[in-house]
């Protein structure tokens, strides 16, 4: 059973270490972690920790690492996948990036009020480099599973990431543009709305599409 814990704790050296032992100690796996600095508030440079672990004794971790002397809060909560769950990421420049959202915010809202959670990502990029940068990063993103590239002429360094995210598993659909990112995608789709749609179909268990079915096809 994944479960998941919340720590804000002073930002000094050693306080991972220590909370990782504890969980360690206990049988605990962490499947996920993250940590930064908060900036505002009234914790404001303290560290927000958060972990996502499987197994182990969850109740005797909790009441040993609030023990700890660096630690100001723990709470469990629930994990990121029962709250935001699965991951559409949409990159691109101009009008087609806010279709393609069209299309995956309403496929989306139509499974979610079915009880999936299904959470859609947009970020407007241009140029080659920024754009490159943007799809190596997701491979790093916690719960990302399909991305769509949406716009005119995308290729050279952008296509050599899109292959190596595929690599990872994450499928990417491009609309039909220029350049050699739509030769190297899962899919290949001409309208935006259909392309966001397909998308959200593809990584929702409800629904009925896989892309690996249609792998390399033009729509």
């Amino acid at each position: 059973m994944l479960r998941a814990i919340q720590i804000i704790a002073k930002n000094e050296i050693g306080v991972l270490r220590d909370v990782t032992t504890v969980i360690a100690n206990y049988n605990g796996n962490i499947t996920y972690s993250q940590t930064f600095i908060l900036e505002d508030g009234e914790y404001k440079g303290k560290a927000m920790i958060y972990f996502e672990v499987e197994g182990g004794d969850f109740e005797s971790m909790l009441k040993e690492i609030k023990e700890i002397p660096t630690v100001l809060s723990v709470e469990e909560v629930k994990p990121f996948k029962d709250i935001f769950g699965k991951r559409v990421i949409i990159f691109g420049g101009g009008a087609l990036v806010s279709q393609v959202a069209l299309g995956a915010i309403s496929e989306a809202d139509r499974h979610n009020l079915r009880g999936e959670r299904i959470s859609v990502d947009t970020m407007p990029i241009v140029g080659e480099i920024e754009l490159a940068e943007a799809v190596n990063a997701v491979s790093r993103l916690h719960r990302a599973k399909a991305l769509v590239l949406a716009g005119g002429l995308m290729g050279g360094k952008i296509a050599d990431e899109v292959k190596m995210l595929r690599r990872c598993g994450i499928p990417v659909i491009s609309l039909n543009m220029l350049g050699s990112v739509p030769k190297v995608s899962d899919l290949v789709v001409s309208d935006p709305v259909m392309a966001g749609t397909l998308a959200v179909m593809h990584v929702s268990e409800k629904a009925k599409f896989d892309i690996r079915r249609v792998r390399g096809r033009r729509i």
